[in-house]
């Protein structure tokens, strides 16, 4: 069956860098896109940062770009969230996730790792 994990978050100064890692199994990037969202505190999740299935690119969110870069490792099957310059406001749990083809709204996603907490505080 479809898995994702995440690892990678931790505790982080303002402006410090951390990478996230999302191994995944039972499918490919192919045929599947992946999805990096966060969740803070009494906020709603957002989406972060996406890498659509093959040849169909990324995205960003405002809040993110120039920061935060997606990447794919096909032969260790995982997609790397690279978090540079972090801010008190990134705080949240990081979590990927997986859709068919083409990069959606956080609610057509059907599958899910089990998130990882990033704290950026000094």
């Amino acid at each position: 069956q479809l898995q994702l994990v995440e690892s990678g978050g931790g505790l982080v100064q303002p402006g410090g860098s951390l990478r996230l890692s999302c191994a995944y199994s039972g499918f490919t990037l192919d045929y599947y896109a992946i999805g990096w969202f966060r969740q803070a505190p009494g906020k709603e999740r957002e989406g972060v940062s996406c890498l659509s299935s093959s040849g169909f690119g990324t995205n960003y969110a405002d809040s993110v770009k120039g920061r935060f870069t997606i990447s794919r490792d096909n032969a260790k099957n995982t997609v790397y969230l690279q978090m540079n310059s972090l801010k008190p406001e990134d705080t949240a749990v990081y979590y990927c996730a997986a859709v068919a083809y083409l990069c959606s709204d956080s609610h057509e996603y059907d599958y899910w790792g089990q998130g990882t907490q990033v704290t950026v505080s000094s």
